[in-house]
């Protein structure tokens, strides 16, 4: 599951993850939690009272003892009523319990997968089969308190139950034991059910892709061309039947051992209660003993029952919150690893420089970028340039240390960029990329996001949309800034392609002056003529702030008469740097660059 080494022994794990369930509930909602535990005693509690008090009235029946009838009567009124209450009680409260707890946990959740540093578990098939089945199964967590709470009743009424056996007949507390096979038979159906879960988990990502291909507007002009509907559908099919044959097959194995178990149980309850009617034959024991054992037989029956239910339950509560304890050390392992000693710079006085660098993602073998070496002077305009899969995106992404170089190193005035807290670094930067976020919220949301402490400045907003190119935007939605954006929710606007794009730099505008601004392609959906005027206004933007701060901005872009007016155009070529200087160096060099210019501007002629 994880590379990590597992050094937590199980007994361990098992005790973190119960720390976890029960901790989680008090914190969520204490008063809930300790109504709940409280009635789940009351109600065992309870129903060993009724099932004695029943054995009272029925000895004074045959005794024609009338007070201890009417008090019996009397008890047994009482104590269905206190079964029934705490019934309802606990069924009120669990609810409540699980909506708080729930809430809380879907919350650490939210905090914990964003707040990986990197994006390197985004890659990592192990880190998404796992967040897949927490995302599944998290309201397990949520109710899992039950399972714990269930057990407990369980086990005060378990232990009432052997004292009264014991008083009928010692022989009777063997009862108990005849349901032993049935919890284990349980326990390891309950295993096999488990196991295929886990095998079909890359099985449901696959069909939800589908799904959710076949289901939203982006894919559906293709879907459409290519005749790519019946194609989805039957893959998805596919896979569903591969998940139902695995799931079919571990609960018919699951299902004949839990009959296994109940037979046996069927055979010591049949024993038990020949034994109970032969003595009250001979007159050993009172007819109210009879039905106390038929009772209390049945009752170890629902308990040996319940007690697998819960087991079962606790188990899969355990497993989802071992599930969520492995994102937690993940987190925290990331976050040691990529956490740095050192604040970010308030300028940038040199530069930054990429010293041997060399990078390979994470799961697979063949490096993407090799031996690069690179400064990118203070106050600078950078292009990087080359095919797709060149590595160019890649560049960036390390420059805004969403991974770290798996050799080399990056520096920033000479000071390495992983003694940077992530965090840090990445406040005094800003970015647009081709596969920008459409937040589907407020169109002054949408953009202030980009800069959290302005959200609630619209002349801030309006002033980032303009610098994007976007400043006709507002005027064209109804609601102006305060406009709904996306059609997901009432009131909402679609946008066109281009529209989402300007709305995205409009985000990487909102910090007027950041040390590192990154545009990675994040103006492919628009025109060539309106590409350059952008990126000739960063390019002043960036120049005018140079003297201040040193900030550097770090332009992607296959259109060549954009990146003609960067100060350094930076060409890679098979995850290598092969070229680098100014336009007209490199078109008098007559390399790469100038191949791909010539090639790029006949297209045009």
């Amino acid at each position: 599951m994880s590379e990590e080494p597992d050094t937590q022994g199980a007994w361990i794990r098992r005790w973190r993850s119960l720390r976890l369930m029960v901790g989680t509930a008090f914190r969520a909602s204490p008063r809930h939690a300790v109504l709940y535990f409280g009635s789940a005693v009351a109600q065992s509690v309870a129903t060993l009272g009724f099932a004695y008090a029943l054995k009272i009235l029925i000895d004074a029946g045959a005794g024609r003892d009338l007070g201890r009838g009417v008090g019996a009567a009397a008890a047994i009124a009482v104590l269905g009523g206190c079964i029934s209450l705490s019934s309802v009680l606990g069924a009120m409260v669990q609810v409540r319990l699980a909506e708080a707890t729930g809430f809380l946990l879907d919350q650490r959740l939210m905090t914990m997968t964003a707040g990986v540093a990197g994006l390197e578990h985004h890659e990592r098939p192990d880190y998404l089969n796992e967040i897949t089945l927490l995302r599944e199964q998290r309201q397990r967590l949520a109710y899992g308190i039950g399972a714990i709470s269930q057990t407990l009743g369980v086990a005060v009424q378990a232990v009432g139950t052997l004292g009264l056996l014991a008083s009928i007949h010692p022989a009777l507390l063997l009862l108990p034991l005849s349901g032993i096979p049935g919890f284990f038979a349980e326990q390891r159906s309950e295993t096999l059910r488990r196991d295929a879960d886990n095998l079909a988990a890359e099985k449901r990502r696959r069909v939800a892709n589908y799904f959710e291909l076949g289901t939203t507007p982006g894919p559906a002009k293709e879907i459409r061309i290519f005749g790519l509907g019946d194609e989805f559908f039957r893959r998805r099919a596919d896979l569903t039947e591969e998940n139902r044959r695995l799931m079919v097959g571990a609960f018919a194995k699951a299902t004949a051992l839990a009959f296994g178990g109940s037979v046996v149980f069927g055979l010591g309850f049949a024993a038990a209660l020949w034994l109970v009617v032969d003595r009250a034959l001979r007159g050993e024991l009172a007819p109210g003993d009879v039905v106390l054992a038929f009772t209390l037989g049945a009752q170890v029956n629902v308990q040996v029952g319940t007690t697998v239910g819960a087991f079962q339950w606790f188990v899969q509560t355990l497993d989802t919150a071992r599930r969520y304890l492995w994102l937690i050390d993940y987190a925290a392992a990331s976050q040691a690893r990529l956490a740095g000693d050192r604040p970010a710079p308030a300028t940038i006085a040199d530069g930054i420089e990429f010293e041997g660098v060399h990078f390979t993602y994470p799961g697979t073998t063949e490096p993407v970028l090799a031996d690069v070496n690179l400064r990118i002077p203070a106050g600078s305009v950078v292009a990087v340039v080359g095919d797709n899969g060149a590595g160019k995106s890649t560049l960036v992404k390390l420059l805004a240390r969403f991974y770290e170089p798996t050799a080399g190193r990056v520096l920033v005035d000479g000071i390495p960029l992983s003694r940077i807290s992530p965090e840090e670094w990445r406040s005094v930067c800003s970015a647009g990329f081709q596969d920008f976020a459409k937040f589907e919220l407020l169109a002054r949301e949408a953009v202030g996001v980009g800069a959290l402490t302005d959200i609630d400045d619209s002349s801030a907003v309006a002033d980032a949309l303009q610098r994007a190119g976007g400043g006709e935007l507002p005027g064209s939605w109804t609601a102006g800034l305060e406009t709904q954006l996306g059609v997901t929710f009432d009131g909402g606007v679609e946008l066109s392609g281009g529209q989402w794009q300007k709305v995205a730099l409009g985000r990487a505008m909102m910090r007027t002056a950041p040390l590192v601004l990154v545009l990675d392609e994040p103006t492919s959906a628009l025109d060539a003529e309106t590409e350059h005027a952008l990126f000739e206004r960063y390019a002043a933007a960036t120049r005018r702030t140079a003297a201040g701060v040193g900030g550097v901005t770090v332009v992607v872009s296959h259109r060549f008469s954009t990146v003609r007016m960067a100060d350094v155009i930076v060409v890679v070529d098979g995850g290598r740097i092969v070229e680098a200087g100014s336009h007209h160096e490199l078109m008098s060099n007559g390399g790469l660059y100038a191949e791909l210019y010539e090639l790029q501007a006949s297209s045009y002629r």
